[in-house]
């Protein structure tokens, strides 16, 4: 019955539909309302969702989603708000998030995991994934778009493996 809310920079919990009285009138009579935000309480981190909401998936009580600002993926659970970008892939994200336009996130509940899908690569992890072979420091390639070159990608973090699986 709490509100999440997610801000660039911050997640809050509001609390939400709570019996609140009130003096309608300035006689003693209260009534009594459920549509009242309560007290907000942030969540411990300085993460956000930036401005990518379209990165956010929830599944059961855990909630998934980037922070492109400062190149993390987190999940929010009962623990808290855990940065899971570093279980592995830290650097994955840092260097990618902030150039992708698109960060789309989904949970496909019937294999437990978290898939997001990046809408670019930085040139160094495109040429970390291609499937051929690609000269850089080649000055004569500078126009060239080599075959099997990896420009998206979607990543997968697996809760039975408490990592990335893809």
């Amino acid at each position: 019955t709490d509100l999440l809310t997610f801000c660039e920079d911050k997640v809050l919990n509001i609390l939400a539909n709570k019996d609140a009285l009130y003096n309608a009138d300035g006689n003693s009579q209260l009534t009594a309302s459920a549509n009242v935000l309560g007290q907000t309480t942030p969540y411990v981190g300085e993460y956000g969702i930036s401005k990518n909401p379209e990165s956010l998936a929830s599944y059961g009580f855990r909630t998934y989603f980037t922070d492109k600002s400062r190149g993390t993926v987190l999940r929010l659970s009962s623990d808290g708000l855990e940065p899971i970008a570093d279980k592995g892939m830290s650097a994955f994200f840092f260097d990618n998030l902030p150039i992708c336009n698109t960060l789309i996130g989904s949970f496909n509940d019937s294999k437990g995991s978290y898939n997001l899908t990046l809408s670019a690569l930085t040139p160094a992890w495109q040429s970390l994934f291609a499937t051929g072979q690609y000269d850089r420091t080649n000055p004569d390639c500078s126009d060239y778009v080599p075959e099997g070159l990896v420009p998206q990608t979607t990543v997968t973090f697996k809760e039975n493996a408490d990592g990335w699986t893809s």
